[in-house]
């Protein structure tokens, strides 16, 4: 495994890869189920996060679903 830099929301964050979307979420303490990512500018559908690699460099935009009423 190597440490990397992604980016998550404008913060640099240090990643183990290879890493998953899904791993790398869960590693920052976030529900997969609970979340909606856009991976380099791209939406990613929750069924994809176990399948989609990230890179060194790589940019993330995590946003928290909530649910309200």
């Amino acid at each position: 495994m190597t440490s990397c830099i992604v980016t998550a929301n404008g913060h640099s964050l240090v990643a183990k890869l290879p890493c998953t979307l899904e791993e790398f979420l869960v590693a920052q303490g976030l529900l997969p189920r609970s979340v909606v990512v856009e991976h380099n500018g791209e939406a990613v559908a929750p069924s994809e996060f176990s399948q989609r690699q990230l890179q060194a460099g790589d940019r993330l935009e995590i946003v928290k679903i909530v649910a309200g009423g």
